[in-house]
């Protein structure tokens, strides 16, 4: 009976004692003082049912791929904390592009335990073994695409997930959401429409040292037309995206 009594007692200490939360992804969300623009976001990227599938844990590094103007980065330094670390992830040709945005989310403004981490592909300095998780959102295909006059160069492939694989820690996850691209497709949508096949997807990356762990329908639309570039005004922030779960092996 003492056992037991000890045991609810902890248990209750740990949902309810002060800085102890039982739901980090949702405080995150909810937290105060978040962009006007990342509550709209919000509703068409749902990080209330995406963030859950990278199991994080406060004090763990994470690395935010191609992150652009940081929207995901924020978010998970809320969950890991100021024992963790997150690496916003941008080259040269990534920051211009979301150089703005990224403005925004630091002018005056604390970003939580963020590193602004600006690498090109041939070198990410991750480190080898040095991160619970990694993601990237909307930019896989981006692996597979060159725009010479905007700066971004053909990419090793290769080398790149090689460069991810070994900077996670075993069994750390690598999560991908990504605009879906007609059945068949493999890479081919990647240039021109800024979309990948799924199947060509689990394929590439399950080839890699990585397993598939986990799939979510949440950001499915069955009404986008897979023949429209992901940035043209009918689709854009509408398109249908997969998200896939990996576990280095």
């Amino acid at each position: 009976m003492k056992m037991i009594k000890a045991t609810l007692w902890l248990l209750c200490f740990h949902l309810y004692a002060p800085g102890v939360s039982a739901d980090p992804v949702s405080d995150a969300i909810g937290k105060q003082g978040r962009l006007a623009s990342d509550l709209v976001r919000d509703t068409r990227s749902h990080p209330e049912a995406i963030l859950p599938l990278l199991q994080l844990q406060p004090g763990d590094r994470v690395a935010d791929i191609w992150a652009g103007g940081g929207y995901y980065s924020e978010l998970i330094a809320s969950i890991v904390g100021q024992s963790g670390e997150v690496l916003l992830v941008n080259n040269m040709a990534y920051s211009q592009f979301a150089a703005n945005s990224l403005a925004e989310r630091q002018d005056g403004r604390e970003m939580g335990s963020v590193t602004i981490h600006t690498r090109e592909v041939d070198n990410l300095d991750l480190g080898t073994g040095s991160l619970d998780a990694a993601l990237i959102i909307m930019s896989y295909h981006d692996t597979y695409h060159v725009d010479e006059a905007n700066g971004w160069r053909a990419i090793d492939a290769d080398d790149f997930f090689r460069q991810i694989h070994a900077a996670l820690k075993p069994g750390g996850r690598f999560l991908i959401v990504d605009h879906y691209a007609s059945v068949g497709s493999g890479k081919a949508s990647a240039q021109e429409l800024h979309r990948i096949d799924v199947d060509f997807a689990k394929s590439d990356i399950g080839s890699r040292g990585f397993k598939l762990v986990a799939e979510s329908d949440v950001l499915r639309n069955p009404d986008d037309d897979y023949d429209i570039m992901v940035f043209d005004p009918k689709v854009q922030g509408k398109t249908d995206r997969f998200v896939l779960v990996f576990e280095k092996i």
